[in-house]
């Protein structure tokens, strides 16, 4: 069945789009046996005695060839305009969507249905029916996109790298291991997705608010809630500047210092957000400062692209690794060797896939879009599941942080509290996210659980 013409609405999420379940991560190459007379390495991060998860998984989006990063960012010293540039249309024969080309709230989900629903009015206007079009992408752009020309009278085929639809979202179900969807991609919304995606049908996805705050010293003592307001504080003074420097240089000409233990556990917050450290993201133009509660998404989002793409024909594992156009049409080159021909076609990859020439344009593209592509960060985030038979602290606290220490993973979530299983899901972002994403299962499975050390052993009541 044909999918009806619908608005599709997706007010602004928290930026986490997470991940990927990494069966393919390489192991670290070998480490070469140390001269006796040189410094000995730290020793690697050892799972405290007796706890032991029943279920495990990790991401790798930033090794994932199909999308290299987690979520765009803007960097110091880059106009949010330039977003604007890639998503102008290339001789009315290709379009850019994504969240990369949404200058309201890039990083997020509701980008990237923005994105896709804008970039499929502007393919519209240029078409006559029965026009063949092509989009390459079934993340939420495509889908989006594919929901909107469905119904135009179009000839339309979805290309997708990967063997499933859903890009950077990802409902992983395994009822042996997991008593709820394992959301390996973008989950955490301002609202359910009923009310953030008009639809004739409620999609009926379980969501529940996250809240209640746990600040801990690597010691496992309670800390009072560390405040935003010094982060706010040097946004605003930065707003005014001449320039545009990195967070971390506005922090510190506030007269704050971002090496401060309590300011440092915000920011690696604020990176699980937007995938950039203090030091690149763009003062004048910042990630969103975190919130106090987050509404996750705890069904399957598989549901939301069986809706928008459902009568759309979708061509699955097939990455498309060339684009040549011009003002008659446009050529793709898929992975099977075809060359396929369009009148039109819609470009909705991740900004890593463009930055890396994971796909190639001929000719290049104009000036500006390079430009674009250049000057926009790629940001890393990366995410780790829990299960344990029995709860690692008893507590409400859904939102756990650790202050101080070199803690692999120092932002947790608790969904003990709104699911009554014992589940916690480890944020990482920036360079950590990068870093983390390399390891081996073995060693991130004992980085994720000694960096829960800190709130081992004892019962708290959370934080306001």
């Amino acid at each position: 069945m044909r999918i009806t013409r619908r608005t599709l609405l997706v007010g602004a999420g928290a930026g986490v789009l997470g991940v990927l379940l990494a069966s393919c991560t390489p192991e670290p190459a070998p480490s070469p046996t140390p001269d006796p007379t040189s410094t000995p390495p730290a020793p690697e991060p050892t799972a405290p005695t007796g706890l032991e998860p029943s279920a495990f998984i990790r991401s790798s989006w930033s090794e994932d060839p199909f999308s290299l990063g987690a979520a765009s960012f803007t960097p110091a010293g880059v106009q949010q305009s330039v977003r604007a540039a890639l998503a102008v249309p290339v001789l009315d024969r290709l379009f850019f969507a994504g969240e990369a080309t949404d200058e309201e709230a890039p990083g997020t989900m509701s980008a990237a249905v923005r994105s896709g629903v804008a970039a499929a009015e502007k393919l519209l206007d240029a078409s006559t029916t029965g026009d063949r079009v092509a989009i390459v992408g079934a993340g939420l752009a495509g889908a989006a996109a594919a929901a909107r020309l469905a119904v135009s009278g179009l000839e339309l085929t979805v290309f997708e790298a990967r063997d499933r639809v859903g890009g950077r979202v990802q409902s992983h179900v395994d009822d042996d291991e997991w008593p709820i969807p394992v959301q390996l991609g973008g989950w955490l919304v301002d609202d359910a997705l009923d009310d953030v995606i008009e639809r004739p049908e409620p999609l009926n996805l379980r969501t529940e608010t996250l809240s209640g705050a746990l600040w801990r010293s690597v010691e496992g003592d309670d800390l009072e809630a560390v405040s935003a307001k010094s982060l706010t504080d040097a946004i605003t003074a930065a707003q005014s500047r001449v320039t545009d420097e990195s967070l971390t240089v506005a922090l510190t000409e506030a007269g704050a210092d971002p090496a401060d233990d309590a300011l440092a556990a915000l920011l690696a917050y604020l990176s699980t957000l937007s995938g950039a450290d203090a030091d690149q993201a763009s003062s004048w133009f910042p990630p969103v400062v975190p919130p106090i509660e987050r509404t996750a998404v705890l069904g399957d989002l598989g549901k939301v692209f069986e809706d928008l793409l459902g009568g759309t024909k979708v061509s699955l594992s097939s990455p498309v690794s060339r684009v040549a156009y011009d003002d008659k049409g446009v050529s793709l080159g898929v992975a099977t060797g075809e060359s396929l021909s369009f009148d039109r076609v819609l470009v909705t990859v991740p900004l890593g896939v463009l930055k890396t020439d994971g796909i190639e344009f001929s000719p290049a593209l104009p000036f500006a879009h390079r430009g674009a592509i250049a000057d926009l960060g790629m940001g890393l985030i990366e995410t780790v599941w829990l299960r344990f038979d029995e709860p690692v602290i008893e507590t409400d606290a859904s939102l756990w942080h650790t202050v101080g220490g070199d803690a692999t993973i120092r932002t947790w979530l608790n969904l003990a509290p709104t699911t009554g299983e014992n589940i916690l899901v480890g944020l990482i972002g920036g360079t950590a996210a990068g870093e983390f994403a390399k390891l081996g299962d073995d060693d991130a499975r004992a980085a994720a659980l000694a960096s829960l050390a800190p709130f081992l052993g004892t019962t708290e009541s959370p934080t306001p």
